[in-house]
């Protein structure tokens, strides 16, 4: 199974602004579905709809309670299936994380590391993280030495980052 990231348009399968409903369908294609706060757009519980597949999660977050915003893809587990998560040719989760923000930068991409552990694009409207969810083999600098997981938004998605610089 490939992956594909595609900021401000989302991932394979899943356009952002695709209906909550056809959502959940086609999340459960991918697996085991959880869904909170159906239907809610509160700023702090607003719906998320979870794919649960025995080697990776997929968090879908619907910020209106009615459509898709921003899908999260977390680092898939080893099992039977080949699962590639590939951003522009570069493969997110078996690259070293200098490297694909390195490739980033190289783009001419503006690449933010404001807080440990996360790395933002905000023009592209990506985010990733080396903060993991279970344990994982730390590098030198005390972080995992590959991203867990990548985000992809809408087009101003973390865009007010760059108003605080």
């Amino acid at each position: 199974m490939d992956i594909e990231p595609d900021p401000p348009n989302g991932i394979t399968g899943f356009p952002l602004g695709m209906p909550a409903e056809a959502v959940k369908t086609a999340a459960a294609r991918l697996g085991r579905v959880k869904v909170s706060n159906d239907g809610s757009a509160d700023r702090f519980r607003h719906m998320k709809v979870l794919a649960l597949h025995e080697q990776f999660e997929i968090v879908f977050l619907l910020e209106d309670g009615k459509t898709l915003t921003a899908a999260e893809v977390w680092v898939p587990r080893p099992g039977p299936e080949e699962i590639t998560v590939r951003f522009r040719g570069i493969d997110v989760f078996r690259t070293p994380a200098r490297q694909p923000v390195e490739q980033l930068e190289a783009m001419g991409l503006t690449v933010l590391h404001d807080e440990p552990g996360y790395w933002t694009v905000p023009c592209l409207s990506l985010g990733l993280a080396r903060v993991a969810g279970h344990d994982v083999p730390l590098g030198t600098d005390g972080e995992p030495p590959y991203f867990q997981a990548v985000l992809t938004g809408p087009a101003d998605y973390y865009d007010f980052l760059l108003a605080s610089r």
